[in-house]
């Protein structure tokens, strides 16, 4: 689902085409104090990834890894806490891409209040990986093409 609306862009300073969902934070994510433990947020993260690549990209991870061999390996992970999410909060994520290099994708990725505040914000670089050499790979460009169209305005 991408947000086309140049409003929202603008108040948010993401990219028109950035994709969007929304996370329920659920029991599973919280620590006793019933607020989000942190390491859960990478998770969400990497599922956010996931729900891209299958909604948008149109390839989703069981294909990636079990019919090409090949994986989206994070390599670098940047993350601010800004304030904290409790069970039952339905966040806002948005996730764009930063830059394209030869086998890597750099991306940005917020998780948002109900009121618009941050929560947490990531900066992540992936790189497609062979599965069975473990090296890098180039993107393919029908790949390449399709992750363009959620690449921020520079």
């Amino acid at each position: 689902m991408r947000d086309a609306s140049s409003a929202a862009s603008a108040e948010t300073s993401t990219p028109r085409s950035a994709y969007r969902t929304t996370v329920l934070v659920r029991f599973a994510h919280c620590d006793p104090a019933g607020i989000v433990f942190f390491p859960r947020y990478m998770e969400m993260f990497n599922n956010l990834v996931e729900d891209w690549c299958r909604e948008e990209l149109r390839l989703s991870f069981a294909e990636m890894h079990l019919t090409h061999a090949l994986g989206l390996s994070t390599v670098h992970l940047e993350v601010d806490f800004a304030a904290p999410s409790i069970l039952g909060d339905t966040l806002s994520a948005t996730l764009a891409v930063r830059a394209l290099g030869r086998s890597s994708v750099h991306l940005s990725i917020a998780l948002c209040g109900a009121d618009g505040g941050d929560r947490v914000r990531g900066r992540m670089i992936l790189v497609l990986v062979d599965g069975r050499s473990k090296r890098a790979r180039l993107l393919p460009d029908d790949l390449r093409a399709r992750m363009a169209v959620f690449q921020a305005e520079s």
